[in-house]
């Protein structure tokens, strides 16, 4: 099938491919060394292209007010290419691309490059984009980042962060609701926008932004709940979080208002995408332009699934891989994005994340890239070839979650044993694994072979969107357990997350205790057991300023992100400790004569520690963090330093 189809027009094409990369042929195909814009407006004429080597015949399909108005036909030119124009001024239509192959007519599509559509996206939207700017957008800019110990992620959803009748937001759900200033919760704390920034965090990881197929934006004032990870048009922002769908220019509008806002209060934005598989294969352009390229089939014919979502795209093609590049530039570009976080990254090829990480460095180095670092299922491409997570130091630049210090800390996937915070042995090793930041170090002997080049390469994590919530987990797991303990075994994860070297990630109400009532894939479940209610801001408070301390502290001390494997290795050692839920290391500054020790009790008794004698600041205890000081110890020569049971102790002496 997929040979009949490539043959379907090779002799149209075969012919002059003027501006083509001659390197970059897919089964004779050449692909265009220039950006795509399939539809490009002018208030004088609306340009129309599209990538079709398999087409017979192409046509635009032209819309006003719901109604067809026009049938186009395009022309075939150089490169796969054909084109069309419509002169005068079309904006506020909209229009649909059609694809004859092997003589039949396949169904309409806006395309795979799209930048605006019609709600559910079945139609492309002509409209000015430089019109969606908001005003000032042109002086946005990205807040300033020079140290990668200024980092500390922050995931959220749109509907988790705002939709609750105690988050006090005007826009629940809604980008304008997390754009908003001075929102107060009932006891008069901060809630979305302004907790983030009061909890001192460096970027935001929006949950899928990008137009997803699994919520009916027709619908009004709709509050059905979605991750997002069932991707239709990947350059176009979901339109349930607008406030009016039914505009196409809103969604694209409110979003910059979201970025623009987050900029100005100091924090960058991280945009979750899913370009591994699609929400089907009949809705979305990839099969109605150019049938059987865009994905990886079985030999068989049949879609090949590594995503575990019914199909998974082909990035080592070379227009998959050019779309995925142009794609994350656009986002960039046109919408001031400071991050991408790739959902099942391991679908994808090494050479495409490098790829990536070439351009969008190009653009701004400091662009945060990072993502999941396995697949669902079994790809179907070479595995040497894919970004798994055991080859991401092939990936300068690139990071990938690390399962490790999670399931050190937390325990196994499928919760049948506990973790280091449980007091379960075993896991001292990965843990330290994590705190070396997923690098070489001569003091570790994990099971596992060192994945990361550089410690910036490593996500440390404790729990995200997907999976149980941290408290969830902990009760689940120490059913038994005062309240008191499961925040202390709380307390010493996060420790654990945010001492390591690598980059720390934390889920959106984790600091304040939130729980999604002990369901694990919440994924479409109603805001009952997704939305945060703000009222346990004030109940877990302690709680609050002790995440917000850690952050405050690893920023307080570049020792806590060395950035270089090499500096890792001479600045991080680990002291000797029999217990197996017991760990405790020293940092020591290349810059200056600090040395940080910290000391981890994962233990159920008090556990006694050895450290060189001299004063120190305590900056973490098992209460509080301050990287002022919370107090003044001395250790001798002959003493040793108790620390109680699930507790951190963090000292600092010059």
């Amino acid at each position: 099938m997929k040979q009949m189809l490539k043959t379907a027009a090779m002799s149209l094409f075969l012919i002059g491919a003027v501006g083509c990369s001659s390197s970059s042929i897919e089964g004779g195909w050449p692909v265009p060394e220039e950006p795509i814009c399939e539809m490009n407006y002018t208030p004088e004429k609306s340009q129309f292209t599209l990538w079709a080597p398999t087409a017979e015949e192409v046509e635009v399909r032209l819309y006003a007010a719901n109604e067809l108005e026009e049938v186009i036909p395009m022309q075939p030119v150089e490169c796969c290419l054909w084109t069309a124009e419509k002169e005068g001024d079309q904006q506020g239509k909209s229009y649909t691309f059609r694809v004859k192959v092997d003589g039949e007519w396949l169904k309409e599509t806006p395309g795979i490059f799209a930048r605006a559509v019609t709600p559910n996206g079945e139609r492309g939207a002509i409209i000015d984009l430089a019109a969606t700017n908001p005003e000032g957008w042109d002086e946005d800019r990205s807040p300033a980042l020079t140290a990668a110990n200024q980092i500390a992620v922050y995931e959220m959803h749109y509907r988790d962060m705002t939709a609750h009748a105690t988050a006090g937001v005007q826009h629940a759900g809604k980008y304008l609701g997390m754009a908003e200033r001075g929102t107060k919760s009932p006891d008069g704390l901060a809630t979305g926008l302004d907790h983030l920034v009061e909890l001192g965090v460096s970027h935001v990881h929006l949950l899928p932004t990008a137009d997803f197929g699994s919520i009916d934006e027709t619908v009004e004032n709709n509050t059905q709940y979605n991750w997002g990870y069932e991707p239709q048009h990947f350059n176009v922002p979901e339109g349930t979080y607008s406030t009016n769908p039914a505009d196409p220019t809103a969604r694209i509008r409110e979003l910059k208002s979201l970025v623009q806002a987050m900029h100005k209060a100091g924090l960058r934005v991280v945009l979750d995408v899913v370009y591994n598989h699609t929400t089907g294969v009949d809705r979305c352009g990839f099969e109605l332009t150019v049938p059987g390229y865009y994905y990886r089939f079985n030999a068989d014919g049949s879609f090949a699934n590594g995503s575990g979502c019914g199909n998974e795209t082909a990035s080592e093609k070379a227009m998959m891989r050019k779309f995925l590049v142009e794609s994350l530039e656009y986002w960039v570009k046109e919408y001031h994005i400071d991050g991408f976080r790739f959902d099942l990254m391991a679908i994808h090829d090494i050479e495409t994340m490098n790829l990536i990480r070439e351009r969008l460095s190009a653009i701004d180095p400091t662009i945060l890239i990072y993502g999941e670092g396995w697949a669902a299922m079994a790809p179907a491409y070479d595995e040497k070839k894919l970004a798994f997570k055991r080859y991401t130091y092939q990936m300068p630049g690139v990071a990938a979650f690390s399962d490790d210090i999670r399931n050190a800390l937390r325990g196994t996937l499928d919760c049948s044993a506990g973790g280091f915070i449980h007091g379960v042995a075993g896991n001292k090793e990965g843990l330290k694994f994590g705190i070396a930041g997923g690098v070489e170090h001569p003091a570790v002997a994990h099971a596992e072979a060192a994945w990361c080049g550089e410690p910036t390469q490593h996500m440390s994590y404790v729990t995200c969107h997907d999976d149980h919530n941290l408290r969830d987990r902990l009760e689940l797991l120490s059913p038994e357990a005062k309240e008191e303990e499961l925040l202390k075994m709380a307390k010493l994860a996060h420790v654990g997350v945010f001492t390591s070297q690598g980059l720390p990630f934390i889920f959106c109400g984790e600091e304040m205790y939130r729980t999604k009532l002990g369901e694990k894939n919440t994924y479409n479940m109603p805001d009952k057991y997704n939305a945060i209610d703000w009222g346990l801001k004030k109940q877990y408070g302690n709680l609050v300023a002790y995440v917000k301390g850690l952050i405050a502290l690893r920023k307080a001390y570049p020792a806590f992100c060395l950035g270089k494997a090499e500096l890792v290795r001479e600045h991080l050692s680990f002291l000797e400790n029999e217990e197996p839920s017991a760990l405790s290391f020293r940092l020591t500054d290349p810059n200056s004569t600090t040395e940080i020790y910290v000391l981890m009790n994962g233990e159920r008794t008090p556990i006694a520690f050895q450290i060189p004698q001299g004063d120190y600041k305590v900056v973490a205890n098992g209460e509080a963090v301050c990287p002022a000081g919370l107090s003044t110890l001395s250790v001798d020569a002959s003493a040793s330093l108790q620390v109680d049971p699930i507790e951190a102790l963090i000292l600092v002496r010059q």
